[in-house]
């Protein structure tokens, strides 16, 4: 199944880029960056940016540009059944130049889970220096750590602000 990532939610202003892989089926059925009710992303957003939770999604994306919070995926396309990183083929990274190039305050970039930094770090060539931090994967797939410390590790975020 061919896929498409979706525009990020950004403004000039955004300070911190937050980049996953490539939306799973549930964002992409209801064209939203993690759809999937399971998956901790937008829990987590609230929970450090001390705003109650919302399922609204425009309250959603308000919250990151509120908070100069810019978000996004490393990948333009992939061919993927079902969900799962590891099932990505034939992937085309986004055009990261053009992207930070109109972002120039961007001073961090946070990848959710090792796959989007590894996608990245093969595709992507920064002319700038960057912070980065890749972090546990929000996605219910991982399992390995609980939500009380994947959350921990989130937390950086506030740092970063």
């Amino acid at each position: 199944m061919k896929s498409f990532s979706f525009a990020p939610i950004s403004t000039p202003k955004s300070k911190i880029l937050i980049l996953g892989t490539m939306p799973g089926t549930k964002s992409l059925e209801l064209n939203q960056y993690y759809g999937h009710n399971q998956n901790n992303f937008w829990k987590f957003m609230f929970q450090i940016l001390g705003e109650s939770f919302s399922n609204d999604y425009e309250i959603r994306k308000n919250l990151l540009i509120k908070n100069r919070v810019a978000l996004w995926d490393v990948l333009q396309f992939c061919d993927r059944v079902g969900s799962l990183d590891s099932a990505i083929k034939n992937e085309i990274a986004n055009d990261f130049e053009q992207f930070l190039a109109a972002h120039p305050q961007i001073e961090s970039i946070i990848f959710n889970g090792q796959k989007a930094a590894a996608f990245f770090k093969k595709y992507v060539k920064l002319t700038k220096e960057y912070k980065t931090f890749t972090l546990p994967s929000t996605s219910p797939a991982n399992a390995s750590k609980t939500f009380q410390g994947k959350l921990e590790e989130w937390s950086i975020l506030k740092t970063l602000l």
